[in-house]
């Protein structure tokens, strides 16, 4: 496997020479990589740790690492928008697009999706330029849902044809049910997951979402999603707005109801991918979570180690210590041997 990392500073946009100037380390088939963040009690990322100040744990067995890396890694990301915040909240997130486009450097490679009641790929993979730009600016003309109530009556309710108030057919029930919304968010990371799979190995994948967090009546579980997550490497950032951004608010609303599905899935699936979620409830908060939550995911410390594990459906568990208990480690909680093959 080449591993591909992008030159010290490349996190910003500045002239360079092309992609060739980039070195590569050559690793076996069956490596394993685990990106591994480490943060202070302030919540900044420590850096000058060395290998051996890290353990790695397969199934509880201490691993021999036989990589290790602090640079830069270039990105493959999945941009997820959530079209079904209320349209003034939409309408926040899209003034935020240039701030968003400044966070991705030269080196990464970005697609676009959106998802309300349905996903819809807006574009495939293309180098952080003005396609992307050209691809946000199409997205302004988007529309949330209506920030008011559902309409159970009056002439644009549910309930039927009517004369001054009074049901044509008198017999019949008039029984008013507010519509059922739709929140695909499983889907959505789902089919950006997916395409990422695809991606090359060398870049580190990373599915990044705008969204409340809210799922209800995807197709695919919570489960499965994370399976194909953890099979290929992909992490997941976002920035929680509307509702999950406000901080009480927020954890009262990670709740699963049995058939309403949840109210903010975002932590479950950063916690267990190795990724990140910060709250974004005004336009300012939510650019200046762009290029650290970007940053966070370029710039990690990158252990590797060869398992004995062979392809199979069978999930690994992953432990990494540091040995400063006064340092907090975010990794992956395991893999799924399936995409070591690929």
């Amino acid at each position: 496997m080449n591993i591909t990392t992008v030159p010290e500073g490349g996190a910003t946009q500045e002239p360079g020479g092309p992609s060739d100037d980039l070195y590569k380390i050559v690793t076996n088939v069956n490596q394993v990589l685990v990106p591994v963040m480490v943060k202070d009690g302030s919540g900044r990322l420590v850096n000058g740790l060395l290998p051996r100040d890290f353990s790695v744990f397969e199934d509880g067995k201490k691993q021999k690492l036989n990589f290790f890396t602090t640079d830069p890694f270039a990105l493959s990301a999945a941009v997820i928008f959530d079209t079904g915040l209320p349209d003034v909240a939409l309408e926040k997130v899209k003034q935020t697009f240039p701030a968003l486009e400044g966070a991705f450097s030269q080196f990464d490679e970005v697609s676009i999706y959106t998802y309300s009641s349905a996903v819809s790929k807006v574009s495939d993979f293309s180098a952080a330029s003005k396609q992307l730009t050209a691809t946000l600016n199409e997205l302004k003309t988007v529309s949330g849902r209506n920030n008011g109530p559902p309409v159970t009556g009056g002439p644009l309710g549910p309930q039927g044809p009517t004369v001054n108030n009074v049901p044509i057919d008198p017999s019949t029930p008039r029984v008013i049910t507010p519509p059922k919304e739709s929140h695909v968010l499983n889907d959505a990371i789902l089919a950006a997951a997916v395409d990422l799979s695809r991606r090359d190995r060398t870049r580190r994948k990373v599915v990044f979402i705008i969204s409340d967090g809210r799922e209800s009546r995807s197709i695919a579980s919570y489960g499965d999603t994370l399976k194909v997550l953890l099979s290929y490497n992909i992490m997941v950032y976002g920035v929680a707005v509307e509702g999950s951004a406000v901080p009480v608010y927020g954890r009262l609303q990670r709740l699963h109801l049995p058939k309403l599905g949840y109210s903010d899935i975002l932590p479950k699936y950063a916690n267990a991918t190795g990724g990140e979620i910060f709250n974004g409830f005004s336009r300012q908060a939510i650019e200046s979570t762009y290029s650290q939550l970007i940053g966070d995911a370029r710039n990690q410390y990158t252990l590797g180690y060869v398992t004995r594990a062979t392809p199979s459906s069978a999930h690994r568990e992953i432990e990494v210590k540091v040995a400063r208990p006064d340092l907090t480690v975010v990794a992956k909680e395991g893999y799924y041997p399936v995409g070591l093959s690929r």
